[in-house]
């Protein structure tokens, strides 16, 4: 893991299995429309949001209660130059329990500052990770999609 690479953590009262499903219903806490099975090993689903951002992911890594991982295997930006700046990329979730509280560290590896996305992904992805699924886990709904 590059040290530039896009990371957020937060931490909440509830169980590291309770954390784990929250993070692989990811229609909870991510908004746009959703395509395919998000909480199967192996399995490749599609997210879009209107015609601004698509990306197909591959579930590469499920231990249960530990870490998530998907690979980015295509992605369109509709805003950058490089429209394909997450193909190829990985995210990754990474929870651990520390005394009674659950830890949870996101890292979109691969999204460094070079990119020309990294300060619109970075706040969004911030929104969706520190926020939604945050909310998610901790009140039981998460908020996919942002006030207007």
């Amino acid at each position: 893991m590059g040290f530039q690479d896009f990371t957020a953590t937060f931490t909440v009262d509830e169980s590291p299995e309770d954390v784990f499903a929250a993070i692989n219903d990811v229609r909870a806490w991510w908004s746009g429309d959703i395509e395919g099975t998000t909480d199967t090993l192996g399995e490749v689903w599609t997210y879009r949001y209107q015609d601004i951002h698509y990306s197909k992911q591959q579930i590469t890594e499920l231990v249960p209660g530990k870490r998530v991982a998907w690979h980015v295997l295509d992605g369109y930006l509709n805003f950058t130059e490089d429209k394909t700046e997450w193909t190829g990329t990985d995210i990754a979730f990474d929870i651990a329990q520390t005394d009674d509280k659950t830890e949870v560290r996101f890292t979109h590896l691969g999204l460094t500052p070079e990119f020309e996305c990294f300060d619109n992904c970075s706040s969004a992805w911030s929104f969706y990770i520190t926020g939604s699924l945050r909310e998610l886990i901790a009140a039981g709904a998460g908020q996919p999609n942002p006030k207007e």
